[in-house]
């Protein structure tokens, strides 16, 4: 003979008294079924162990400006200085030019700190707005642009010279300069990196140019007084 399992008592919705056996089967109409019902947990592989700061983008972006600057100082050490590359009109000779094409790069620059300060929240009692974007970006620009021909003029008509401290820190700074701002450029089009890397990195480019600015344009007016 088959011995049936005794029936258990239907003791309700409240489920067994205190003094009842726990050790046996819970009835079904005792389950709350939408309390049991869990979601799987699901994990995504992209996500898993993934590095927040995108490190090997700034390492990359002080390669790339380290190669320039380099690559800058050796041939303005190797090539044969032409003595002049540079006749704009309006100036009576090169280094007038350079030297007041420098210091419109470096009123520009002003302008960039005074702007970048501004939509960061950092200049007092001013409140950026979309024109202090399309300042800053154009500002910028243009200094790269004004920038260019004094960049021509060291490289082709007087090369990497070092016969006095001024004129050394002027060749040192003017391969960081052009270096240091391709490391930004780069930096402005990596994903993921700190907040502070490229405002660290701006700060380099302004300080450079000021450098560059004091050992050139300041001191030829200083010297030679301010005319074209």
């Amino acid at each position: 003979m088959t011995t049936r399992p005794p029936e258990l008592p239907d003791f309700g919705p409240t489920g067994p008294p205190l003094d009842s056996d726990l050790t046996q089967p819970v009835p079904s109409h005792w389950l709350n079924e939408t309390a049991t019902n869990v979601a799987p947990v699901v994990f995504d592989d992209e996500d898993d162990y993934r590095d927040p700061v995108n490190v090997r983008g700034v390492v990359g972006a002080l390669a790339i400006g380290a190669l320039v600057a380099v690559v800058m100082g050796v041939y303005c050490s190797t090539h044969e200085p032409t003595g002049e590359a540079l006749n704009l009109a309006g100036f009576s000779d090169g280094i007038h030019a350079k030297a007041w094409l420098g210091s419109v790069a470096f009123v520009l620059a002003i302008v960039q700190v005074l702007s970048a300060m501004a939509m960061w929240g950092r200049l007092p009692g001013f409140e950026a707005g979309r024109g202090t974007a399309v300042l800053h970006r154009w500002s910028g620009r243009v200094a790269v642009v004004v920038s260019l021909p004094v960049a021509a003029h060291c490289l082709y008509a007087l090369g990497f010279q070092a016969f006095d401290t001024r004129v050394l820190l002027h060749s040192l700074f003017g391969c960081f300069f052009y270096g240091l701002f391709v490391c930004k450029m780069v930096l402005l089009t990596r994903s993921r990196t700190p907040g502070w890397v490229v405002p660290v990195a701006g700060a380099a480019v302004f300080t450079a140019l000021v450098v560059l600015w004091v050992t050139s344009s300041l001191w030829f007016f200083s010297e030679f007084g301010v005319s074209l």
